[in-house]
């Protein structure tokens, strides 16, 4: 079989993380697979937000755990890697979902874990997340899309549940 298609095939998200940092060239590949998601009318409406600091990682769960009503939890899963996908313009989340779907599967072709995290959209609705967003110099009408969490998996995830049958309808 194909790389490609193998790697789509058997990509799962990850829920538990090592605590070490993934290399500068693992990130940097993930990345760039990142900047080639298709895009409406090729705009490029996406920008990815790089977060490594414990900290700011820490205060991203809190409050997304918080949106949750989780409070407590960690929806991080432990992750050291947190890149945060924004997008604006009417076409903000297709174009931003693309993005996501680039990193986890690019995660997985190199053998890092990764997991989309929800709930970015209000997280970066709030002063909390508006402030966040200044710090790291967004402006404009981004709206946030997801977190892709990535890090060495912790244990294998779970093999993939069988395919639905009725997945496929020719029309």
């Amino acid at each position: 079989m194909n790389e490609t298609l193998k790697t789509l095939r058997e990509r799962r998200s990850v829920r538990r993380y090592r605590p070490e940092q993934i290399k500068p060239e693992e990130l940097e590949a993930i990345l760039d697979a990142g900047t080639w998601a298709p895009s409406a009318m090729g705009k490029q409406s996406a920008v990815m937000v790089v977060v490594q600091d414990r900290e700011t990682i820490q205060e991203m769960s809190r409050l997304n755990a918080e949106i949750q009503g989780a409070p407590g939890t960690d929806p991080f899963y432990g992750a050291p890697t947190v890149v945060v996908v924004l997008a604006e313009g009417a076409n903000a989340v297709p174009d931003g979902s693309l993005v996501m779907g680039n990193l986890m599967n690019a995660a997985a072709a190199i053998g890092l874990g990764s997991c989309w995290i929800n709930r970015a959209k209000e997280e970066f609705e709030t002063e909390e997340g508006k402030a966040l967003l200044k710090k790291w110099g967004i402006e404009g009408d981004y709206i946030g899309v997801g977190h892709c969490i990535l890090g060495y998996p912790a244990e294998e995830p779970r093999p993939a549940a069988p395919r639905k049958p009725d997945y496929i309808v020719y029309a």
